[in-house]
């Protein structure tokens, strides 16, 4: 699905750890993007592998979070 000159290893090989597929399409007001591999990411960082997985997302406990006066 990649068409860029050095093109971005598959989402599930091990090659791609660390490294960032580029943005295809932007779709903000409906929460998602579609990456150059294929992979959905959502805002609430949870994505949707182009083999059908999900990768949950990261949530940071709440008592974790810092409230400004």
């Amino acid at each position: 699905m990649c068409t860029h000159r050095s093109s971005c290893p598959a989402a599930d090989s091990p090659e791609a750890r660390g490294v960032t597929a580029h943005l295809v399409a932007a779709h903000p007001e409906q929460g998602w993007n579609l990456l150059c591999d294929g992979t959905i990411v959502f805002d609430d960082t949870g994505e949707l592998r182009p083999d059908g997985r999900v990768v949950g997302p990261c949530r940071v406990p709440a008592g974790s979070l810092v409230m400004a006066a």
